[in-house]
């Protein structure tokens, strides 16, 4: 079957049928490429604020998990496999919790991730808030963020699993914070996504990061203290 490719303001998404064997033989070149329901998916590249987004979550939490040896904190392009003979995705950030349900191996992560986070693109809206939000939830992952940087959107949403295996909204604080329920202790605040273009910067993450270890709980006393030094230090308080 010849490449069909869909265009949608302005992203593209290619698609073409192939078994999950051919999805696995294609190179590894970086690319994002994703298989699902009998295609192969190909994205186009993302924009720099989606790249300055993912970059900045994955490193944030991955500086968080590994001080505190919870998991593992990976990103984009990994291939997620969420059940066997389902979809294979490639979400932009992920964690996989210490002896959690999820396998992971040089190639791949089998299972479902206890957290997912997906960057919304241009083209990626019917995917990230539907499709993905109903196989990520099939699939047993914990925790679901997506986070929409587009002109006159700029907004998070955060999901985690109700007693019945639903997704259903996870309320940010009455002071802009929303607390990670998968890593108690890690925390976000929305409204640093609300980017109007490329020059616009996140902020540095040691100073979030210190904040987060100054009171995270696993942590000696001691350890704790000096991380609450150190962010009183950045803060310039």
């Amino acid at each position: 079957m010849a490449m069909i490719q869909v265009e949608r303001q302005g992203q593209q998404v290619r698609k073409r049928a192939a078994s999950y064997e051919a999805y696995l033989a294609l190179p590894d070149d970086g690319r994002l490429v994703e298989w699902a329901d009998g295609e192969i998916i190909e994205h186009m590249p993302a924009t720099t604020t989606h790249q300055n987004i993912v970059i900045f979550l994955a490193s944030l939490m991955r500086a968080f998990v590994e001080r505190l040896a919870l998991g593992k904190v990976l990103a984009a392009p990994l291939e997620v496999k969420l059940w066997p003979g389902g979809p294979s995705r490639e979400p932009d950030v992920l964690f996989v919790a210490r002896g959690g349900q999820a396998q992971v191996d040089d190639k791949r992560v089998r299972g479902a991730p206890d957290l997912v986070i997906e960057v919304v693109s241009p083209g990626s809206v019917t995917l990230d808030r539907i499709t993905k939000f109903r196989e990520y939830e099939r699939a047993g992952v914990r925790e679901y963020w997506i986070i929409d940087p587009r002109t006159h959107q700029q907004q998070a949403d955060f999901y985690m699993r109700d007693e019945e295996g639903h997704f259903v909204p996870a309320p940010v604080g009455n002071d802009g914070v929303y607390h990670c329920a998968v890593l108690p202790g890690f925390r976000v605040r929305p409204d640093w996504f609300r980017l109007t273009g490329p020059d616009d910067e996140l902020p540095d993450f040691d100073l979030p990061l210190a904040e987060m270890l100054a009171d995270a709980p696993g942590l000696p006393d001691d350890l704790r203290a000096a991380y609450r030094q150190l962010a009183q230090l950045l803060s310039g308080a």
